[in-house]
């Protein structure tokens, strides 16, 4: 039972930590550059589409984890799997999320003014391949799905399972759209460095 109300506690926190982090940075970034971070792309494309997708379960989720601080009984609605609501599954959960964290702040950090989150058309940024992205073509989307893991470990439900499932094929498919503009932007470069490091791991 302790661990299951830590549990809660820390989502509610960790979500609402994640959202100021988000706006903090492209705000700061924004202020300080004088370009903009975040880019839905052309209204009715697949990249508006994946926007618009990613913010209204980034919401539900919001709202969900500090609802359930606040009213214990929303479970009920959630799809509760309860043969998986077990201690060592829900601190994996959490452990995966600090993880994901950690791995967001620090290749966003590294990518300093050429983060964006979208693909930017205006604004044509320098191809990054080394640090974290000598071992991973997307280590910010890898982050990002590992801390989807970790939330269905977390808090173990029908909610969380289509959180995951949807998530990773719209994380998918935002990836290819983000290769294929690299690759039109910077040629035989990206090309080549394609063939030396996976997508993924």
């Amino acid at each position: 039972m302790e661990v299951e109300l830590f549990v809660r506690h820390f989502l509610g926190i960790y979500f609402v930590l994640v959202g100021l982090n988000f706006a903090s940075a492209s705000l700061a970034l924004r202020r300080r550059t004088g370009v903009r971070q975040i880019h839905y792309g052309v209204a009715g494309s697949a990249t508006w589409w994946h926007r618009q997708a990613f913010n209204l379960f980034r919401t539900s989720i919001l709202a969900v984890v500090v609802l359930r601080i606040v009213w214990p009984s929303l479970d009920h609605y959630l799809g509760l799997i309860q043969w998986l609501c077990q201690p060592p599954v829900l601190l994996t959960g959490v452990l995966l999320m600090l993880v994901s964290f950690t791995g967001v702040a620090y290749t966003g950090r590294y990518m300093h003014n050429d983060w964006r989150s979208g693909i930017d058309p205006e604004s044509p940024s320098e191809l990054v391949t080394s640090g974290p992205f000598s071992r991973s073509r997307n280590p910010l989307f890898l982050a990002v799905m590992t801390g989807q893991l970790g939330f269905f470990l977390a808090l173990p439900s029908v909610f969380s399972l289509t959180c995951l499932l949807v998530g990773a094929a719209v994380l998918t498919r935002q990836v290819r759209a983000e290769e294929a503009h690299l690759e039109a932007l910077h040629g035989e470069a990206y090309r080549r460095y394609r063939q030396q490091v996976r997508r993924w791991v």
